[in-house]
């Protein structure tokens, strides 16, 4: 069984959304797929008013969304822009420490619970919005950023599943962009009750998605990409996780069910955010986030609303 692409369009005129499949010759009608939404469609196509018919919503509208963080260069270099933006005079004496030392500046680590476990945070499944609809900073932020992560849907459920029976369960593979207001997150953060309004205003998704058998198989050789107006910023990759998506699904597993149609997230590639870039989003751009042989997030960024 060979792997395949499969959007949704939007057809309010024939009666809601239409699912399509590509096994290589083009896009045909297919069966939506038991786990590609479990809501009525009523409630999905709320969500996208404002978009025509024809318009490719959601390929997976999923029903939770557990965020993990698997890259540890991702948190040193994203910890050093936070600083080096909101908090400058720790980001100088982190600077120094590190030319002095030749390593990370040890409050740029990840928290020591990170190396014993895969550690997430759930957030809003139901702001996420496809690639292509248009993005508004919240009016509480004035630094919005964008982070380019890879996303992985059930497609059976799972208790107390091992690494490899997680990694069977993955119906589909979607590209995830978790937009982030800086500034309001890093008081969230030291509240203890992590990410809130920082992450929960919108979330985006690709809209295709890759399914197949062993979508696992080669998750740590792909390569991705940050483009801006237009101009390659950044040239990235899912090498490095801590944790494979099999391993960290089947941490959640342990005593807790999960269901056909979760989403569950890799957090951030390495150089994947505009915080460690130094590249902050701004009225007007747009944003393109890829990874190969798994989809495209592309954006607008509108002024705020």
């Amino acid at each position: 069984m060979s792997r395949n692409t499969i959007r949704r369009l939007l057809n309010r005129a024939g009666g809601g959304i239409e699912a399509q499949a590509d096994t290589g010759e083009g896009w045909r009608a297919s069966e939506q797929l038991a786990w590609q939404s479990p809501f009525r469609q009523d409630f999905e196509l709320a969500r996208y008013a404002g978009m025509p018919d024809g318009a490719a919503v959601l390929p997976v509208c999923p029903g939770s969304f557990r965020d993990f963080m698997l890259f540890e260069k991702h948190v040193i270099d994203a910890s050093r822009g936070m600083a080096r933006r909101f908090m400058p005079q720790v980001y100088e004496e982190a600077v120094a420490f590190e030319r002095e030392n030749g390593e990370s500046f040890p409050q740029f680590r990840p928290n020591s619970l990170w190396y014993r476990q895969p550690i997430y945070y759930m957030s809003n499944a139901l702001t996420i919005i496809p690639s292509g609809a248009p993005v508004h900073a919240p009016a509480y932020t004035t630094a919005l950023d964008f982070e380019l992560e890879l996303g992985a849907v059930l497609a059976r459920p799972l208790l107390n599943a091992s690494p490899e029976e997680a990694a069977a369960a993955i119906g589909a593979l979607v590209v995830i962009n978790d937009f982030s207001a800086r500034d309001v997150q890093l008081a969230e953060m030291q509240s203890g009750f992590g990410p809130q309004r920082s992450k929960h205003f919108v979330s985006s998704m690709s809209s295709t998605a890759v399914t197949g058998p062993d979508l696992e198989a080669d998750l740590d050789r792909r390569t991705a990409s940050v483009t801006i107006d237009g101009e390659l910023v950044a040239e990235t990759g899912t090498e490095g996780m801590r944790y494979s998506l099999g391993e960290a699904i089947a941490h959640c597993s342990q005593g807790e069910q999960l269901f056909p149609g979760e989403l569950f997230s890799t957090g951030t590639l390495p150089g994947g955010s505009g915080m460690e870039l130094g590249r902050w989003l701004a009225p007007g751009q747009t944003l393109r986030l890829e990874i190969d042989g798994i989809g495209v997030v592309e954006h607008l960024i509108g002024g705020e609303e």
